[in-house]
């Protein structure tokens, strides 16, 4: 007989629906599976039957032929174990067509029956629903992420023998309380905030800067000037993740397997921070069977690449597709995986290996190798990063001139010092003149507009004209610095709340196209 059930595959960052169809006729005793499987999925033939055979279901001596439909996308893991397992239930009549109607199955099996836990649930269950399926039944380990996604009804199921009473109708499935779903949905916040930086104030315009226009940030300075600090500190004036980007974000860490297990959508914005001996495959994705990186993890949030010139150059070059097109795309035989890549790239630098250049009363390094560490990170990299700041050392008053009510004392007297609450809310009123300023352009920030956009959203009057003109001159800036300072003085006229942009804009844009150190 024959029979047909619905389950999922993941290919790169998309999720697809997978016929999973079974025929079992008379014949020589067989058991094969095509359908473009992976050696994984052609192992599910002896841990069904051993599964079956283990709560009670045997075999009889027939021919069992299994496909995987459609035929031409490369299937991998383990989560068809269960779909076959009760495919050919079906096939034998011990399950009615009804049961499995609508149904979406997924799971791997143990030779016990036990249904174990797989990725890339998220994204499955949210394409189920997207095709109108009214019913999933997952492993109960990841049941929290199937509650997720509300269009659908989730089952979790912890073996074979529940699986075949839900189906059947003998178990009734008692849904999870609403509470607890609501539970699992709230990350909670860390402690970081803006208020803890001790002076440092051009350093924390240009974040804003950055963070409202989401431009590339580069942060030159000698160690202990608060670099590192201040980039921890940048998602937390960043918008908060809408619901789809949520669960953009939270399909990527599902495919990766490193969605929590206590259940909770990805609330706040990523932040990863990868040290500087990652090898190029780690950084951007790759493997027999491509899986995400460290960039798609960022998705939509903050890479933070510190001391950058110890990055290998090799390893940072990668960068420049992925920084370019927001998307990692990777080639195997079997076809192109596409992982999405629209992040926030921060690095911090020292200005030399020492350093403490040009302070030459502790700086000891000889112009070559200060010349030599620069030109570690190459010019390609440098081109696609809209702003560079110098974090100047902070200085005694800085880190002992503190209120009691926590304000900073500045030429003795107090200075309100402003939480990242304060700065997200001019950022998200920046965000809100772009999103109007781009409404059914495609574009969601200044720091994407190309060239054709640069000239239609960033024009300047007579006299911004020619300071642009003279600037450009004296500066030798290419056409790609001189839209890159457009855009960054267009977000800045932004969170001015200005429809134009002025001089000042300008020169504060210039102001933060530092490059000159690595001539």
């Amino acid at each position: 007989m024959f029979s047909t059930i619905t389950s999922g595959a993941i290919y790169g960052i998309r999720s697809c629906l997978i016929q999973v169809e079974v025929d079992i006729s008379q014949g020589l005793p067989c058991f094969q599976i095509v359908g473009l499987p992976g050696s994984e999925v052609r192992e599910a033939r002896e841990r069904v039957k051993v599964a079956l055979k283990n709560v009670g279901v045997m075999l009889p001596p027939v021919c069992i032929n299994v496909n995987l439909s459609p035929a031409d996308i490369p299937k991998s893991g383990t989560m068809f174990d269960l779909p076959v397992a009760v495919g050919m239930m079906c096939a034998l009549s011990k399950l009615s067509p009804e049961a499995v109607e609508d149904t979406l199955l997924i799971g791997e099996l143990g030779l016990s029956g036990e249904v174990k836990p797989i990725r890339g649930v998220l994204p499955i269950v949210r394409e189920a629903a997207r095709r109108g399926m009214k019913r999933c039944i997952l492993p109960r380990e990841n049941l929290w992420e199937g509650t997720l996604v509300k269009e659908v009804e989730s089952i979790g199921v912890s073996d074979m023998r529940e699986t075949i009473d839900i189906l059947t109708g003998k178990k009734t499935y008692v849904q999870i309380p609403q509470e607890e779903q609501e539970t699992w949905r709230n990350d909670t916040a860390g402690g970081e905030d803006f208020a803890d930086i001790r002076g440092q104030e051009r350093l924390k315009r240009a974040a804003q800067v950055a963070a409202a226009g989401f431009h590339h940030l580069l942060i030159v300075g000698a160690p202990g000037a608060g670099k590192t600090m201040l980039a921890r500190r940048i998602p937390t004036i960043l918008p908060p993740l809408s619901l789809e980007e949520s669960l953009e974000v939270s399909s990527i860490y599902s495919i990766s397997g490193l969605l929590q297990s206590v259940g909770s959508l990805k609330r706040e914005r990523p932040f990863l921070n990868p040290h500087h001996t990652i090898t190029g495959r780690a950084l951007v994705g790759g493997g027999r069977v491509p899986s995400p990186g460290i960039v798609s993890l960022a998705h939509r949030g903050v890479l933070f690449l510190d001391e950058l010139p110890e990055f290998k150059r090799e390893t940072l070059d990668i960068l420049r597709q992925p920084l370019e097109d927001k998307q990692v795309q990777i080639a195997r035989s079997t076809g192109t995986y596409v992982y999405p890549a629209d992040l926030m790239l921060v690095g911090a630098m020292n200005p030399c290996p020492c350093g403490y250049y040009p302070d030459m009363s502790r700086c000891r390094c000889t112009p070559y190798e200060i010349r030599r560490y620069l030109r570690r990170v190459s010019g390609p990299i440098l081109d696609r990063i809209d702003i560079c700041v110098e974090a100047q050392p902070v200085e005694f008053e800085d880190i002992a001139g503190r209120s009691a009510g926590g304000n900073s004392i500045q030429d003795g007297k107090s200075v309100q010092v402003e939480s990242s609450a304060g700065i997200r809310k001019r950022v998200m009123t920046a965000r809100e003149r772009q999103a109007d300023r781009f409404t059914g352009t495609g574009l969601r920030f200044n720091s994407d507009m190309k060239a054709a956009d640069v000239e239609r959203f960033c024009s300047l009057g007579e006299k911004e004209r020619r300071f642009m003109e003279q600037m450009f001159s004296a500066m030798n800036l290419s056409a790609r610095g001189y839209h890159r300072i457009l855009k960054v003085a267009r977000t800045i006229a932004d969170l001015e709340k200005c429809e134009k942009i002025g001089e000042g804009h300008l020169a504060e844009a210039i102001s933060y196209r530092q490059m000159e150190v690595f001539q």
